[in-house]
């Protein structure tokens, strides 16, 4: 238990830790009284991919331009801003579902916002984190918590969700995230950070932009990494868009079915990254991220043919742990080959990557629902997450040399580098 949690010894990154956990608990509230709250009102699945899409396209087209401000600015003070929009965004929710004036188009317009304030919050966050690790060793381990904070928080939000909503109703729900934001703006208040941002040449934004493109597209296993997050994202990972619907119409369930089934992606998701972060060094993690994108893949075919909600949330662990563990993976393995001065720019990418090309697959998803049926839809993005898994196999023994290269050229690691290569 201490070498999984070993992060935690740094003061800063404690104070991350929780601040983070206790909003992350509020966000998850919200992610899932907005998805009842739309089919709700309007008993389409379609209209629950478009509120997807509104609130993840503005990565697709500012991540870019936020990573370069990410390496640009002090990212602390970029996270102190943007959260404190989501907490106003958070009370207006309420405000409006409580008071009994919410309407679609404010779901949009709020959803929106949310939107365009994460395409600058995740590029900063992601990459702030090397600033809470004294020993580079750690680093690993504080990503791998990091999703285990993300996916603990997954599975206590939906849970406490469905049972406030199946009561009270959505509204308390957003009132509880709004509070929850107070943690991590305490938390960052109490933080001591030495910045160690490499200093560079500031050009052009647009230069900047190339450079970040040329950098990561030029480079064999970073293009491979985001590719395959790409695509995985766009196939697969939108299965949580229609979750609403499976419950509702699959299971014949209500609000509590669909907390208990995100709850159980939620459980297989914290296992991974508890996995994950137990693992005593990152050389040699190119190998599992073909490996876990099979296992989601082949969990998304198996639950498009469950009917039964325990089977349902037995195959949706599987998938949760899929998921997260390719997630995490790939970020460990990308901030781990990264030069300190790009860093901003190529986790803009992989944001572009994982949340940029969502609001297509949420509205893929939804398009597909609504002609060949939820089950069909999700049986689809698992087929594609196998064959992502394929092409990443088939190109692993040049991807794991680029590695090793990059190890000796950063000299991220104080061990011997060369264990790579083997």
């Amino acid at each position: 238990m201490k070498h999984t949690f070993r992060a935690l010894k740094y003061r800063n990154y404690r104070l991350f830790f929780i601040g983070q956990g206790i909003s992350l608990i509020g966000t998850w509230m919200q992610m899932v009284a907005i998805g009842w709250l739309v089919y709700r009102l309007t008993g389409s699945a379609m209209m629950l991919g478009t509120v997807n899409f509104v609130s993840q396209i503005p990565a697709l087209l500012i991540s870019p331009i936020a990573g370069v401000l990410a390496d640009r600015w002090n990212k602390m003070h970029i996270l102190i801003v943007t959260q404190t929009i989501l907490m106003i965004q958070a009370f207006t929710f309420a405000f409006l579902v409580l008071a009994w004036e919410i309407e679609n188009w404010q779901v949009i317009v709020l959803s929106l916002i949310a939107g365009i304030v994460n395409a600058f919050d995740a590029p900063a966050r992601q990459s702030f984190l090397i600033h809470l690790i004294d020993d580079k060793a750690d680093f690993g381990n504080a990503i791998a918590l990091n999703s285990s904070m993300f996916n603990g928080a997954r599975l206590i939000g939906p849970f406490a969700a469905g049972l406030l909503i199946s009561t009270f109703g959505e509204g308390e729900c957003f009132l509880i995230n709004a509070v929850s934001f107070i943690a991590v703006l305490i938390a960052f208040k109490m933080m001591r950070i030495k910045s160690r941002r490499a200093d560079y040449e500031k050009k052009h934004v647009i230069s900047e932009m190339k450079e970040g493109f040329n950098y990561v597209f030029s480079f064999l296993p970073m293009k491979a990494i985001i590719l395959t997050i790409a695509l995985v994202s766009l196939t697969g990972f939108s299965y949580n868009v229609l979750m609403p619907v499976f419950a509702a119409d699959i299971l014949h369930g209500d609000a509590k079915t669909l907390g208990f089934l995100m709850s159980a992606g939620g459980i297989g998701a914290l296992a991974g990254a508890l996995l994950l972060a137990s693992n005593k060094s990152v050389i040699g993690i190119e190998k599992k991220i073909p490996i876990f994108s099979a296992v989601f893949g082949a969990g998304l075919i198996i639950l498009s043919f469950a009917r039964s909600t325990w089977l349902c949330m037995l195959v949706l662990f599987f998938v949760g742990m899929g998921m997260i563990s390719i997630m995490t993976t790939a970020n460990t393995l990308l901030q781990t080959i990264v030069s300190d001065d790009k860093r901003g720019r190529v986790m803009s990418f992989y944001t572009t990557a994982f949340f940029g090309v969502s609001p297509f697959g949420s509205l893929l998803a939804g398009w597909m629902a609504s002609k060949i049926g939820t089950p069909n839809a999700i049986m689809v993005g698992g087929i594609v997450c196998l064959g992502a898994a394929f092409i990443f196999a088939m190109k692993l023994p040049q991807i794991r040399q680029g590695v090793c290269r990059a190890y000796k050229d950063i000299g991220f690691f104080t061990e011997n580098p060369g264990k790579a290569c083997k």
